[in-house]
């Protein structure tokens, strides 16, 4: 490949989008994520190159893996662009009859079209998708668009241009102005504004200084930073070179937790192609400018997110956090100057330098500005990683979006923050997601899990859950966390097995307030919120767990006995067929009755029957 400079870049980009123009190929975009790897999207892609060439139509259309189209419940996903067409859930058998349809007869492949879960409505088209139509791409802009392991691609979406002004066109004071008019705060959780962290690393005094990249994502049901990085690592790399001309610095690492091959992956090409172009290395674009990137590859670790853990990580020592002062923008990585961002932060800063910061912190809130990337799951029908407005109420990220609670069932909470965030209940659905906002209702923004409970989840079964996740994750450096965190663990887990006694929730209580006040680092500061949430917002079903020894949304099997109700039950034997220890007793046209010495509680009885016959 050729160096370029500012000019040949701008240059190829025009040349690339002319050509492209020129072709006026149809492009068959399969989404290549990890989800659809997971449900045969290299399968698809290969029948559809097969198939394409077995009927001479090279000409015509064009195969590419994209990175992660977003609506991961759906995979594998074909986006037929520019018409928009979209298809879900296809196998290799659909593709012959898909080209068949769609592509030579000019019809719908009607058996993989979307339907509304809300309206039962088929929809073809993909931008009129609930799912799609309410979101704001900024920093997903390039999500299922682009080949990820083509550099050509990105700077035909006027990929590295905001490097080139940046280099170019502009002092680091003037960098760091414009994303601090931007408004950009830390999008890993924190929520600290991003041009401040900036110029403070800048002031330090120093020669070596670092950029960091934290895409040591841990939380259960996150996976925004592993989309973006599958989908477009080089919106991440040049938002890092952007970055270090702000502060000067000429050393960067993307710190990437092992268990995401796929995005490491194409984070090692993205790095390889932008240096045979000149992007990265020594005197990027002919600017002077130096900088190089490194992958650190981190061994899972949910303490490793916290800054300066996650620095000891690198520097070959046991991932533990330090007392702050001094913070990492005077004494961080090898005790230098260092900014640390995360993946969607980073994504972020091309497009506030290109177009201005005041173009970013037009949308949002008064101090939440842009958008947010959340990643959805749990108990709702669109399951996907979405990008809203920082402002969007949790009612329309839930039921716009995310398309409501499946089965006719209601909405009971969600967990926002990931395991040390908080449970929001059904009064609070119309709180806008913001930074202040988030955190009055008992929860923290967090960096975008959005895990979502219908009424059959138990709330202290939940805290238990997140409790033992924090707990196990500690690194056990102080003791208000290594401790209090295994108490609180030990308390909730008795309470689920009915032996919970009178004073329980005032200790757990108790203890909440002693960790969050003396914890070493955040993991231990925000550790105990979902047991304050939770009780906070469902103490009935503590007490009742207690003093009744019942579970309402029966649950917790140790407080569980299971009957069949013989004037409810209507002998079809499906709970029969259905149990893994036999414990159900049944012959045809005869009532069923459940074997105790038998039964394993595993509740397929309970979810089996459709009458409501078992209780």
């Amino acid at each position: 490949m050729e160096k370029l400079t500012a000019e040949s870049l701008k240059a190829l980009r025009d040349k690339l989008i002319s050509d492209k123009e020129q072709k006026k190929e149809t492009l068959l975009l399969i989404c290549g994520g990890t989800g659809c790897h997971a449900t045969g999207s290299i399968a698809v892609k290969e029948a559809l190159k097969e198939e394409i060439q077995k009927r001479n139509l090279e000409d015509k259309y064009k195969v590419v893996e994209t990175g992660c189209n977003g609506f991961c419940a759906l995979g594998p996903i074909l986006t037929i662009y520019p018409e928009g067409a979209f298809y879900q859930k296809l196998s290799a058998e659909d593709v012959p009859e898909l080209v068949e349809e769609h592509l030579i007869k000019g019809n719908y492949f009607k058996k993989r079209l979307y339907k509304d879960p809300v309206s039962k409505k088929e929809i073809p088209i993909q931008k009129d998708i609930p799912f799609f139509s309410h979101q704001m791409p900024r920093a997903l802009r390039n999500k299922g668009l682009i080949d990820p392991e083509q550099i050509d691609d990105y700077i035909a979406t006027d990929g590295y241009l905001g490097a080139a002004k940046a280099l170019f066109e502009m002092t680091p004071d003037e960098i760091i102005e414009q994303v601090k008019i931007s408004g950009l705060r830390g999008r890993g959780g924190a929520g600290f504004p991003t041009g401040v962290k900036w110029d403070f690393a800048k002031k330090s005094t120093g020669d070596v200084k670092f950029v960091l990249c934290n895409a040591d994502e841990g939380d259960p049901g996150a996976f925004m930073d592993r989309s973006i990085l599958e989908a477009d690592p080089h919106a991440v790399l040049e938002g890092m070179i952007i970055a270090a001309k702000a502060i000067n610095a000429h050393q960067g690492y993307i710190y990437a937790r092992t268990e995401y091959p796929l995005a490491i992956k194409r984070l090692g090409i993205a790095i390889e192609q932008a240096g045979a172009y000149g992007l990265l290395g020594d005197d990027i674009m002919g600017s002077g400018f130096d900088f190089q990137v490194e992958i650190y590859q981190g061994a899972g670790a949910f303490v490793c997110g916290e800054e300066t853990a996650l620095m000891r990580s690198i520097e070959g020592r046991r991932g533990m956090p330090r007392p702050r002062p001094p913070f990492p923008a005077h004494k961080g990585l090898w005790e230098k100057p260092t900014i640390l961002n995360n993946v969607e932060t980073l994504a972020n800063i091309p497009q506030i330098i290109l177009k201005g910061g005041q173009w970013y912190a037009s949308v949002g809130t008064e101090r939440s500005k842009g958008t947010k990337v959340f990643a959805i799951s749990g108990d709702v029908n669109n399951i996907g990683l979405v990008e809203v407005p920082m402002g969007t109420t949790l009612r329309e990220m839930i039921f716009n979006v995310g398309g409501g609670i499946p089965g006719r069932r209601k909405f009971k909470a969600v967990q926002l923050g990931g395991p040390s965030g908080g449970c929001i209940p059904e009064q609070y659905l119309d709180t806008p997601v913001d930074y202040e906002a988030i955190v009055k209702v008992g929860a923290i923004m967090g960096s975008g899990g959005v895990i979502v409970m219908d009424e059959n989840t138990c709330m202290v079964d939940m805290a238990r859950f997140f409790m033992d996740f924090i707990q196990d994750e500690s690194c056990g450096k102080c003791t208000p966390c290594r401790e209090g965190t295994r108490r609180q663990l030990e308390i909730l887990q008795k309470i689920c097995d009915g032996k919970g006694e009178k004073g329980d929730i005032e200790l757990l209580e108790s203890l909440s307030s002693v960790i969050q006040q003396s914890a070493l680092c955040g993991l231990g500061q925000t550790g105990p919120n979902p047991v304050l949430s939770t009780i906070r917002y469902f103490r009935d079903e503590f007490e009742a767990h207690i003093h009744e020894k019942v579970c309402p949304a029966k649950r917790c099997v140790a407080l569980l006995k299971f009957e069949v109700n013989p004037e409810i039950c209507t002998k079809c034997g499906l709970c029969f067929r259905g149990c893994p220890a036999d414990a159900i007793v049944w012959k045809k046209k005869e009532v069923a009755r459940i074997d105790k010495e038998k039964c394993i509680k595993c509740l397929t009885c309970y979810e089996r029957c459709r009458f409501g016959a078992i209780f």
